[in-house]
């Protein structure tokens, strides 16, 4: 948590829902964001994060449910009121006016004095990153500078949330990667509450205290990115987050989820050591990454209607692969993986 976690509001949802006549975005969400946490919500398309953050935002009415922000509910309080900074994916910044400008506008909708808005307008290029770009337009600005400028914008009236809907989403990998630590700086200065969506997993895993799961309208599970890897609540928080082999248990009741790192391949069952459970697999392809090996393979009759794929990581190289699609047993410890029920 942030060191400056005070400064945060607390959002609380609970039983929230979203319906029209013909689908349902969103079904019975309870969750609790602490003050100055950063909460992501991570999900595939459809799943509900951008509709849960459009209901915190009062973008959109609820259906069942209640929004309350530092224990105040939210229900007949309009967006402009609740006290929310909001940076999207598309920056909607005013062409015409400078980046001073557009980072003082929310401070003259609000009426602040010239020099207080001097110099919120200052701190808040600062923390953003743009000391000295104050006199240029947007036109000027690369897309993560632009960025930047929307962030600054959504900061310089020091609200307690900050609600972020793939802001990163329009750039390419390097800057996005870059923008990212950016990010985890500027929440641990600010110590506001930050609410983040994406769609990207590894993005999740880097930048959150807490990630929310959101599957079909529903959150799957709440947690740390180390808790979400390492103990997934259900076989879609387990392929969703991370590479994962999921392979059917000896009972046939469900599935052990091998990660990449704890997996791995031997020549036959003999080879494997006592104390490791195994199952024959097909090893398609391996590929040499500089820091190590990655192995494609592909679950022997599973028992399941569609193959199952997955991927091992290990240092050395196999010394005893004949080529493409060489049988292999896959060995784990059983300490080391999860077990979940089908």
């Amino acid at each position: 948590m942030p060191e400056q976690s005070n400064r945060g509001a607390e959002i609380r949802l609970d039983g929230v829902s979203k319906h029209y006549p013909k689908s349902i975005a969103l079904d019975d969400v309870t969750l609790t964001v602490e003050p100055g946490e950063f909460m992501t919500f991570l999900g595939p398309s459809g799943s509900g994060k951008t509709t849960t953050l459009n209901l915190i935002a009062g973008f959109t009415d609820l259906t069942t449910g209640s929004v309350r922000i530092d224990g105040k509910q939210m229900a007949d309080v309009p967006v402009h009121k609740r006290d929310l900074g909001i940076v999207f994916q598309h920056y909607a910044l005013f062409p015409h006016m400078s980046v001073f400008d557009n980072v003082a506008f929310p401070l003259a909708r609000r009426k602040t004095s010239k020099s207080d808005t001097s110099r919120l307008v200052q701190e808040a290029l600062d923390t953003a990153g743009l000391n000295g770009y104050a006199d240029r337009y947007p036109a000027e600005l690369s897309g993560g500078q632009q960025q930047r400028v929307a962030l600054a914008r959504a900061l310089v009236f020091q609200p307690k949330v900050l609600l972020l809907d793939e802001p990163l989403g329009a750039l390419d990998k390097n800057l996005r990667e870059r923008l990212q630590l950016e990010l985890r700086r500027i929440h641990r200065e600010v110590g506001r509450t930050f609410v983040f969506v994406t769609h990207d997993q590894e993005e999740a895993l880097t930048l959150s205290d807490r990630i929310a799961v959101f599957n079909d309208g529903r959150i799957e599970q709440v947690g740390t990115a180390k808790e979400l890897y390492e103990q997934p609540a259900s076989l879609f928080v387990a392929g969703f987050i991370g590479e994962s082999t999921m392979v059917p248990a000896a009972s046939g009741s469900g599935f052990a989820v091998v990660r990449p790192e704890h997996g791995e391949l031997f020549a036959s069952a003999t080879a494997v050591p006592v104390g490791m459970q195994s199952v024959p697999v097909t090893i398609r392809q391996s590929v040499y990454l500089g820091s190590g090996w990655k192995h494609e393979i592909v679950l022997e009759n599973p028992g399941l209607a569609d193959p199952v794929a997955g991927v091992i990581r290990g240092v050395e190289e196999l010394d005893w692969l004949t080529g493409s699609n060489t049988p292999a047993q896959l060995a784990w410890h059983p300490e080391q993986v999860a077990t979940l029920a089908a």
